[in-house]
């Protein structure tokens, strides 16, 4: 099977291709070919045993889709992105890179009539738009509130049409906010709910620019990373016409965190994580949703943490080789 990944320098493209080269399989189905694509050009997976290329190219560059699916992955992952912050506040590459882009490559499938992949969507929760339900299930509205939002939506409904049309057999998954990201902080707004943990857990000092009882949708990216396995790898047939899903995760307020985050590394953790509030921040998370009804993913066979602990202690696990945090003896 050859597998192309869209946007593999990122933090979950990065992580798909080292499990893809660590296992030589995606889900149970062997991979003998790994195509790996970003702005910049990927490292990961160096060690894969099969035939690896890694590739600088911009999705919304003309003549870029149709030279990644000339040799005809089976699979194509879509994870370029622009963030939801920036995509807010650079609205003209935000539309270039996470529509144009996104269109490009599905037109690029849709004119070569023999050639029907399996593509992985990767969308987002802020394709919904408050006021919302207590819960959240797949058949609430789209009505985004924000630029990104409206981008991802617009991927969703082109994702649904053009399976529904056969050029393609979509899977399109809303990710929960992916919590603790590794590494440093991105552009994004909901950066913050994996800084005001991962910066204590390694003796930092964290800002918290909005409110404890703020809720939101969490997942790990060892979750991420397997919702694309299957995702790669499912029976479609039950799916119909209906290709989106938003994934299972776990609904927490930043108190939530905290407390989670205390039981791991006591207080000197949590007295690292220091109140900045920021306006602009608070205004873009007010506007997403915080609880999901995910029976039709998990029907599906998706699968995440039941608890924020678990999902601190995934990170312990895949980030710091399990070890414990000793924040109390850890220099600043």
């Amino acid at each position: 099977m050859h597998i192309t990944i869209i946007g593999a320098a990122g933090m979950i493209g990065r992580k798909l291709a080292e499990r893809i080269a660590r296992t030589g399989k995606i889900g149970e189905r062997p991979v003998n070919r790994l195509t790996l694509v970003d702005v910049v050009e990927p490292e990961a997976a160096t060690d894969f045993a099969g035939e690896r290329t890694a590739l600088s190219a911009d999705l919304s560059e003309p003549g870029t889709a149709e030279r990644l699916i000339a040799e005809r992955p089976d699979v194509i992952v879509h994870l370029a992105a622009v963030v939801s912050g920036e995509a807010e506040a650079d609205f003209d590459k935000g539309y270039r890179v996470n529509l144009d882009g996104t269109r490009a490559l599905f037109d690029a499938i849709r004119t070569d009539e023999s050639y029907a992949p399996r593509v992985v969507y990767a969308s987002s929760l802020a394709v919904f738009g408050a006021p919302f339900p207590p819960r959240i299930g797949d058949d609430f509205h789209l009505t985004p509130l924000t630029s990104y939002g409206t981008q991802k939506a617009m991927g969703e409904l082109l994702l649904d049409d053009y399976t529904r049309r056969g050029f393609f057999d979509g899977v399109g998954i809303r990710f929960p906010t992916i919590c603790i990201r590794p590494g440093k902080p991105n552009k994004a707004a909901s950066s913050f709910f994996s800084g005001i943990l991962r910066e204590p857990l390694n003796g930092q000092e964290a800002v918290l620019p909005v409110d404890d009882d703020v809720r939101h949708w969490f997942a790990s990216a060892r979750a991420a990373v397997g919702f694309i396995e299957h995702a790669a790898t499912m029976d479609t047939n039950r799916l119909g016409t209906r290709r989106n899903m938003t994934m299972p995760g776990v609904s927490a307020t930043v108190a939530d965190q905290i407390e989670a985050l205390r039981d791991v590394a006591g207080d000197h953790a949590v007295n690292l994580i220091r109140r900045e509030p920021d306006p602009a921040v608070a205004r873009i998370v007010a506007g997403w949703p915080r609880d999901f009804d995910t029976t039709r993913a998990h029907d599906m066979g998706f699968r995440a943490e039941t608890s924020f602990r678990q999902i601190i202690e995934v990170y312990l696990e895949d980030e710091m080789d399990g070890r414990r945090p000793d924040i109390a003896n850890h220099k600043t």
